[in-house]
């Protein structure tokens, strides 16, 4: 069944991908397919599964600052939102329940919990690449809608754990003693190992090893496992390259997972217009999380497009239910309701994505009053005063540019980092550098006041590592009106032309630039 399968996945996720949808989507419906002609969920399938959901984990601690989970407006927001949206489906599907009809047949209390818990997480997946395809990773707003989705993770570990049918042995106080041992060891083989394929081998080991078998070892759930040695190396300069690396391949084994639960549940009409009615709840959803983040003092622009990010329901909603099914706590066709309303869910936030910069110009006047006025101090838009050269992304590239414009301009050179480490790196070393990023449209508004005034910036060089967030920028100064220079870096031959097209003045070809770099060098040596 294994090329069946393969090929059933490729063309549901392709004809889905064709839409704008996140394949997974795809692989839901070619889950319900395969189930509809007579397959059944093997072991392969089983173990891919298994095996996406813990590099799921594995990356999700890899990515994790424990300073953006602290926020209070993240840990409480959260906290609050998936209690107050458990909290009303559960009411509203025992009040279903008392038809005692159909699914809702003998319906229980715990039931509807476990179903109003399942559908309180917002997906991953799907917020990743909302913001990837916008450029918007980078970004407060998308920074934050991230740990949102963290602590949501952890919520769903915690329950993972705590549903499990065994008690951890004694050996599980040791954990902690082995894991902080090894680490220096673990850092000491980051140093040495490179970056290609060894680096992705080393991922894989420490997910698996002392991750998932060592958690399993002493009576842990091996997920737990792998989502700890993530966090516990999180703070290794290679982590960010590793967790990239392995992002594909957690993705290819989550192909598993989607299609294990197609293969397992047989949809009626009635769990259709269930799963139909409860996506339409998802606008409910998006509401609720503005105005939760509004009262957390975070701006009517960062709350609003956090929460369209967010405007969805779970795959970790659906591992919740999953585990319940398996335990014989819930129906599988509640598993299968979960699953189709996640892949309506995302029909109905696919758009709203991709129109919201237009939708949040309509109505930023309405949104504006649901801010309140004490406004937190890391969420509020930077006066750059008489700048006229502005520097976006201070990595190496950035950081040469900044000195080098600096000799020429003085201090009407600011740059521009998202990263409150590497801002306050470069401010100790004397630079003029300030946090914010290039998506976020308020920026650019004041950019355009200080053109109106005749404050000009007459340079604007893109030196981020995102290409789709120099894109953004490029498309806000136009959008303003901008007519100084703007010099862009890339490192590819489309994204070149891709720069060349949107009318970018100079652009830097990392590749080729470095090469030409390189041999003015050896011609003309410094002294």
């Amino acid at each position: 069944m294994d090329p069946i399968w393969l090929t059933v996945a490729f063309v549901f996720g392709f004809v889905i991908r064709l839409t704008g949808l996140p394949p997974l989507a795809g692989y839901l419906i070619a889950g319900f397919v395969l189930n509809f002609t007579g397959a059944e969920s093997g072991e392969f399938i089983e173990v891919v599964s298994d095996l996406g959901i813990t590099l799921l984990l594995f990356t999700i601690g890899l990515k994790l600052k424990l300073r953006n989970l602290l926020r209070r407006e993240v840990y409480g927001g959260t906290l609050i939102h998936m209690a107050v949206v458990a909290a009303i489906f559960i009411v509203l599907l025992m009040l279903a329940g008392l038809t005692d009809a159909g699914l809702f047949k003998n319906f229980s209390l715990k039931q509807a919990a476990l179903v109003a818990f399942a559908l309180s997480f917002s997906s991953t997946v799907f917020a990743v690449k909302v913001l990837d395809d916008r450029g918007e990773s980078t970004s407060l707003h998308g920074t934050t809608a991230i740990a949102i989705l963290i602590i949501q993770d952890l919520v769903a570990v915690v329950f993972m754990v705590a549903t499990s049918d065994q008690l951890p042995s004694l050996w599980v106080f040791a954990i902690p003693v082995v894991l902080f041992a090894i680490r220096p060891l673990i850092f000491h083989v980051y140093k040495k190992i490179g970056h290609g394929e060894l680096l992705i081998l080393f991922g894989f080991f420490l997910a698996l090893v002392p991750g998932a078998e060592l958690f399993k070892f002493v009576g842990l759930k091996p997920d737990l496992g792998a989502l700890v040695m993530g966090i516990l190396v999180s703070g290794h300069a290679k982590s960010k390259e590793m967790a990239n690396l392995l992002m594909h391949f957690k993705d290819f084994f989550l192909i598993g997972f989607f299609l294990s639960i197609g293969l397992n549940v047989t949809p009626g009409f009635d769990i259709f217009v269930i799963s139909f009615l409860i996506a339409l709840a998802i606008n409910f959803k998006v509401i609720l999380y503005f105005i939760v983040l509004t009262r957390f003092g975070l701006r009517s622009f960062t709350s609003y497009f956090t929460s369209l990010t967010l405007a969805n329901y779970s795959e970790f909603g659906l591992i919740v239910a999953s585990l319940a099914a398996t335990s014989g706590w819930l129906p599988y066709d509640w598993l299968g309701v979960v699953a189709i309303s996640l892949a309506i869910s995302f029909v109905i936030s696919s758009p709203l994505n991709t129109y919201s910069h237009q939708i949040y110009n309509r109505i930023r006047t309405f949104l504006g009053k649901f801010e309140t006025k004490h406004r937190l101090l890391y969420d509020r838009t930077i006066d750059i005063g008489d700048a006229e050269v502005l520097i976006f992304g201070m990595g190496y590239l950035g950081s040469s540019a900044y000195d080098r414009l600096k000799e020429k301009y003085g201090q009407k050179v600011i740059a521009l980092d998202y990263n409150p480490d590497t801002v306050k790196y470069h401010r100790e070393m004397g630079r003029n550098v300030i946090k914010d990023d290039a998506t976020d449209i308020e920026f650019w508004e004041k950019v355009k006041e200080m053109q109106e005034e005749k404050r000009q910036v007459k340079l604007v060089a893109l030196c981020m590592d995102d290409h789709k967030s120099n894109v953004f920028a490029i498309k806000e100064l136009k959008s303003i009106g901008y007519n100084g220079r703007v010099a862009a870096t890339a490192k590819h031959e489309d994204d070149i032309k891709q720069l060349q097209k949107l009318g970018v003045d100079s652009v830097y070809n990392l590749y080729s630039e470095a090469g030409v770099g390189l041999a003015d060098h050896i011609c003309h040596p410094k002294k």
